[in-house]
């Protein structure tokens, strides 16, 4: 027996007003991104998209297997991830940051704020060094309130 059609809510008019000004307002900002230099960044996406998917996912998946590997063959898998949020979150650093830790756009990042650039690459390192480091603290914690002698 086929069961009766129900009708698609629409929705109340609160959420159709809100819906409505959250595509006027990215309209408009995609209007404002797009309206110097629109080339280069629909340029600048595409290439994101594909460097993304052709060449940092096969490379995230080698090393998180290597990374894997290294571990189960140390006897030590559950310690994977003492070193898989630190390096995550250091690497999302340096892909959002990478032009200002590599230095290429610092005349554009002076022109822009009116101060001249930091040392963005120091800084990106001292923050890998301190998410390593919690990381480990964590680890060593762990342990301790475990007992620190089973093998995991």
């Amino acid at each position: 027996m086929r069961r009766p059609e129900l009708p698609v809510p629409i929705g109340n008019p609160l959420q159709i007003l809100l819906l409505a000004c959250s595509f006027a307002l990215a309209a408009y900002a995609g209007v404002r991104l797009l309206d110097g230099e629109w080339f280069e960044i629909a340029l600048w996406f595409v290439g994101a998209a594909i460097v993304h998917d052709l060449v940092l996912v096969p490379l995230y998946g080698a090393a998180d297997q290597g990374l894997l590997r290294t571990f189960e063959a140390a006897g030590r898998r559950t310690w994977i991830r003492y070193v898989r949020v630190p390096a995550a979150l250091s690497l999302l650093l340096l892909l959002v940051w990478f032009p200002l830790i590599t230095g290429r756009v610092t005349h554009r990042y002076a022109g822009a704020t009116g101060h001249p650039p930091a040392d963005f690459a120091t800084r990106w390192l001292l923050f890998t060094a301190v998410l390593f480091g919690a990381s480990a603290v964590v680890l060593a914690i762990g342990r301790w309130r475990a007992g620190g002698s089973r093998r995991e």
